[in-house]
Protein backbone atom coordinates (compact mmCIF):
# COMPACT_ATOMS: atom_id res chain seq x y z
CA UNK A 1 0.00 0.00 0.00
CA UNK A 2 1.44 3.36 -1.02
CA UNK A 3 1.80 6.01 1.61
CA UNK A 4 0.54 9.42 0.62
CA UNK A 5 3.81 11.15 1.50
CA UNK A 6 5.97 9.03 -0.79
CA UNK A 7 7.49 10.74 -3.81
CA UNK A 8 5.14 11.08 -6.74
CA UNK A 9 2.71 13.48 -8.35
CA UNK A 10 -0.81 12.54 -7.50
CA UNK A 11 -2.73 15.49 -8.89
CA UNK A 12 -6.49 15.50 -8.85
CA UNK A 13 -6.81 12.30 -6.79
CA UNK A 14 -4.60 13.47 -3.89
CA UNK A 15 -6.87 13.64 -0.82
CA UNK A 16 -4.88 16.43 0.82
CA UNK A 17 -4.95 18.50 -2.36
CA UNK A 18 -8.73 18.19 -2.40
CA UNK A 19 -8.86 19.13 1.29
CA UNK A 20 -6.82 22.24 0.54
CA UNK A 21 -9.16 23.11 -2.34
CA UNK A 22 -12.03 22.81 0.15
CA UNK A 23 -10.21 25.23 2.50
CA UNK A 24 -9.80 27.72 -0.34
CA UNK A 25 -13.49 27.34 -1.23
CA UNK A 26 -14.49 27.76 2.44
CA UNK A 27 -12.65 31.09 2.38
CA UNK A 28 -15.10 32.27 -0.27
CA UNK A 29 -13.33 31.39 -3.52
CA UNK A 30 -14.57 29.30 -6.41
CA UNK A 31 -12.06 26.43 -6.34
CA UNK A 32 -11.42 24.12 -9.29
CA UNK A 33 -9.03 21.15 -9.33
CA UNK A 34 -8.70 19.92 -12.93
CA UNK A 35 -7.33 16.47 -13.70
CA UNK A 36 -4.21 17.58 -15.56
CA UNK A 37 -2.87 14.01 -15.44
CA UNK A 38 -5.94 12.55 -17.18
CA UNK A 39 -6.19 9.71 -14.66
CA UNK A 40 -2.49 8.83 -14.92
CA UNK A 41 -0.66 10.24 -11.87
CA UNK A 42 3.03 9.63 -11.24
CA UNK A 43 3.21 7.11 -8.41
CA UNK A 44 6.96 6.50 -8.35
CA UNK A 45 9.59 9.19 -8.75
CA UNK A 46 11.79 6.52 -10.37
CA UNK A 47 9.59 6.67 -13.47
CA UNK A 48 9.59 10.47 -13.74
CA UNK A 49 11.39 10.66 -17.10
CA UNK A 50 8.98 8.33 -18.88
CA UNK A 51 5.95 9.88 -17.21
CA UNK A 52 6.94 13.45 -18.17
CA UNK A 53 7.05 12.45 -21.85
CA UNK A 54 3.27 12.11 -21.72
CA UNK A 55 2.66 14.81 -19.10
CA UNK A 56 4.62 17.88 -20.11
CA UNK A 57 3.57 21.01 -18.22
CA UNK A 58 3.25 22.77 -21.57
CA UNK A 59 0.49 20.32 -22.53
CA UNK A 60 -1.31 21.12 -19.29
CA UNK A 61 -1.18 24.84 -20.10
CA UNK A 62 -3.25 24.17 -23.20
CA UNK A 63 -5.63 22.03 -21.12
CA UNK A 64 -5.93 24.88 -18.57
CA UNK A 65 -6.92 27.56 -21.05
CA UNK A 66 -10.46 26.21 -21.69
CA UNK A 67 -10.91 25.86 -17.91
CA UNK A 68 -9.96 29.52 -17.49
CA UNK A 69 -12.28 30.47 -20.34
CA UNK A 70 -15.15 28.54 -18.71
CA UNK A 71 -14.56 30.39 -15.43
CA UNK A 72 -14.67 33.72 -17.25
CA UNK A 73 -17.93 32.67 -18.90
CA UNK A 74 -19.32 32.11 -15.38
CA UNK A 75 -18.57 35.79 -14.72
CA UNK A 76 -15.40 35.29 -12.70
CA UNK A 77 -13.22 38.29 -13.46
CA UNK A 78 -10.08 37.55 -11.42
CA UNK A 79 -8.55 34.12 -11.68
CA UNK A 80 -5.70 32.89 -9.55
CA UNK A 81 -3.89 29.60 -9.85
CA UNK A 82 -1.88 27.59 -7.38
CA UNK A 83 0.62 25.04 -8.66
CA UNK A 84 2.17 22.35 -6.53
CA UNK A 85 5.46 20.74 -7.59
CA UNK A 86 4.97 19.94 -11.31
CA UNK A 87 1.93 22.21 -11.40
CA UNK A 88 4.04 25.24 -10.52
CA UNK A 89 5.54 25.12 -14.01
CA UNK A 90 2.02 25.17 -15.47
CA UNK A 91 1.07 28.16 -13.33
CA UNK A 92 4.25 30.04 -14.27
CA UNK A 93 3.48 29.57 -17.97
CA UNK A 94 -0.05 30.91 -17.42
CA UNK A 95 1.41 33.84 -15.46
CA UNK A 96 3.81 34.70 -18.29
CA UNK A 97 0.94 35.24 -20.71
CA UNK A 98 -1.28 36.84 -18.06
CA UNK A 99 -3.91 34.13 -18.62
CA UNK A 100 -4.47 34.44 -14.86
CA UNK A 101 -4.42 37.52 -12.62
CA UNK A 102 -2.36 36.09 -9.75
CA UNK A 103 -0.39 32.98 -8.97
CA UNK A 104 1.00 30.82 -6.19
CA UNK A 105 3.81 28.29 -6.51
CA UNK A 106 4.13 25.74 -3.75
CA UNK A 107 7.36 23.73 -3.63
CA UNK A 108 7.85 24.34 -7.35
CA UNK A 109 9.56 21.87 -9.69
CA UNK A 110 10.91 22.34 -13.21
CA UNK A 111 10.63 26.14 -12.86
CA UNK A 112 13.72 28.05 -13.98
CA UNK A 113 14.94 31.52 -13.20
CA UNK A 114 14.25 32.46 -16.82
CA UNK A 115 10.67 31.26 -16.35
CA UNK A 116 10.22 33.53 -13.35
CA UNK A 117 11.70 36.48 -15.22
CA UNK A 118 8.77 36.18 -17.65
CA UNK A 119 6.03 36.27 -14.99
CA UNK A 120 3.69 39.26 -15.35
CA UNK A 121 1.21 38.78 -12.48
CA UNK A 122 1.49 38.90 -8.67
CA UNK A 123 3.11 35.66 -7.56
CA UNK A 124 3.51 33.97 -4.20
CA UNK A 125 6.16 31.31 -3.71
CA UNK A 126 5.98 28.93 -0.76
CA UNK A 127 9.19 26.96 -0.52
CA UNK A 128 10.57 24.24 1.72
CA UNK A 129 13.84 24.50 3.61
CA UNK A 130 14.74 20.96 2.49
CA UNK A 131 14.06 20.81 -1.23
CA UNK A 132 16.33 19.57 -4.00
CA UNK A 133 13.88 20.61 -6.73
CA UNK A 134 13.74 24.24 -5.62
CA UNK A 135 16.17 24.85 -2.78
CA UNK A 136 15.86 28.04 -0.71
CA UNK A 137 18.73 29.65 -2.64
CA UNK A 138 16.80 29.25 -5.91
CA UNK A 139 13.58 30.49 -4.34
CA UNK A 140 15.46 33.61 -3.21
CA UNK A 141 16.67 34.09 -6.81
CA UNK A 142 13.05 33.79 -7.94
CA UNK A 143 12.10 36.47 -5.42
CA UNK A 144 14.87 38.79 -6.60
CA UNK A 145 13.72 38.38 -10.23
CA UNK A 146 10.13 39.22 -9.32
CA UNK A 147 11.26 42.30 -7.38
CA UNK A 148 13.55 43.39 -10.25
CA UNK A 149 10.61 43.13 -12.66
CA UNK A 150 8.36 45.02 -10.24
CA UNK A 151 6.01 42.05 -9.88
CA UNK A 152 4.16 42.03 -6.56
CA UNK A 153 5.25 38.95 -4.65
CA UNK A 154 5.11 37.00 -1.43
CA UNK A 155 7.94 34.55 -0.79
CA UNK A 156 8.37 32.37 2.26
CA UNK A 157 10.62 29.44 3.12
CA UNK A 158 9.07 27.07 5.66
CA UNK A 159 11.65 25.67 8.10
CA UNK A 160 12.19 21.97 8.71
CA UNK A 161 9.97 20.68 5.91
CA UNK A 162 10.79 19.01 2.63
CA UNK A 163 9.48 19.16 -0.91
CA UNK A 164 5.76 18.41 -1.13
CA UNK A 165 4.97 19.14 2.49
CA UNK A 166 1.84 21.20 1.78
CA UNK A 167 -0.08 18.26 0.36
CA UNK A 168 1.98 15.24 1.39
CA UNK A 169 2.55 15.85 5.07
CA UNK A 170 2.34 12.97 7.51
CA UNK A 171 -0.70 13.25 9.77
CA UNK A 172 1.24 11.77 12.67
CA UNK A 173 3.97 14.44 12.42
CA UNK A 174 2.63 17.42 14.39
CA UNK A 175 5.36 19.77 13.12
CA UNK A 176 4.64 18.91 9.47
CA UNK A 177 0.90 19.30 9.98
CA UNK A 178 1.40 22.68 11.67
CA UNK A 179 3.67 23.89 8.88
CA UNK A 180 1.27 22.68 6.18
CA UNK A 181 -1.63 24.45 7.89
CA UNK A 182 0.44 27.63 8.08
CA UNK A 183 1.19 27.38 4.35
CA UNK A 184 -2.48 26.77 3.59
CA UNK A 185 -3.42 29.91 5.52
CA UNK A 186 -0.66 31.88 3.80
CA UNK A 187 -2.00 30.74 0.42
CA UNK A 188 -5.55 31.85 1.22
CA UNK A 189 -4.26 35.19 2.56
CA UNK A 190 -2.11 35.70 -0.55
CA UNK A 191 -5.14 35.16 -2.76
CA UNK A 192 -7.04 37.69 -0.64
CA UNK A 193 -4.31 40.30 -1.07
CA UNK A 194 -4.40 39.82 -4.84
CA UNK A 195 -8.10 40.52 -5.22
Amino acid sequence: MKKEHEQGMFGYEAPKLRQLADKVAAAGYYAVVPDFFHGDPLTSINKLGDWRKNHAPEQAVEFAKPVIHALKEKGITKIGAAGFCWGAKVVVELAKDAEIQFAALLHPSFVTLDDIKGVKVPTGILGAEIDKMSPPELVKEFEAALVANEVNSFVKIYPGVSHGWTIRYKDEDAAEVKCAQEAHQDLVEWFGKCL
